[in-house]
């Protein structure tokens, strides 16, 4: 847990990081990562990673990049880790959601799935926890 106070920049980091998540494309991206695709098997998930030139590719890239930047942002200490969690959950819901294909991911890709946010989860006890809560919810609702 961090000790010092959030302060001003963090606050601004935050605000900024929030306003860019409602940029139109961005919001859509969003949208159809966490509410339509709904892979259930490594081929459907790698079948989106390989469609380049496709706007599902794109919307898939978009999105994993932003959340990676945000999770970054923390990892390297640029924001307050209790200040981002607080209000940035969804990059943690992503990875929980696609968790099953990380193998998958790396094996094509010669990179670890969403490196940093997987880092941010293993770091602070925070999200660690709500990434668990996740991943369990996602599982349950699999059975």
């Amino acid at each position: 847990m961090e000790s010092q106070i959030a302060t001003h920049n963090d606050a601004d980091i935050i605000l900024k990081l929030y306003d860019l998540r409602r940029e139109e494309v961005l919001r859509k991206a969003r949208h159809w990562l966490v509410y339509e695709f709904n892979p259930k098997t490594p081929e459907e998930f790698l079948a989106v990673l390989q469609g380049y030139g496709t706007q599902e590719n794109a919307y898939f890239r978009q999105v994993i990049s932003y959340w990676e930047m945000a999770a970054s942002l923390v990892v390297h200490g640029a924001v307050k880790s209790d200040l981002y969690l607080d209000s940035n959950g969804e990059g943690i819901f992503i990875f929980a959601k696609l968790h099953a294909f990380r193998d998958a991911y790396a094996s094509k890709t010669g990179i670890p799935f969403m490196r940093q946010t997987a880092e941010l989860i293993e770091k602070y006890p925070m999200a660690r926890d709500r990434f668990n809560a996740r991943l369990k919810s996602i599982q349950d609702r699999a059975k």
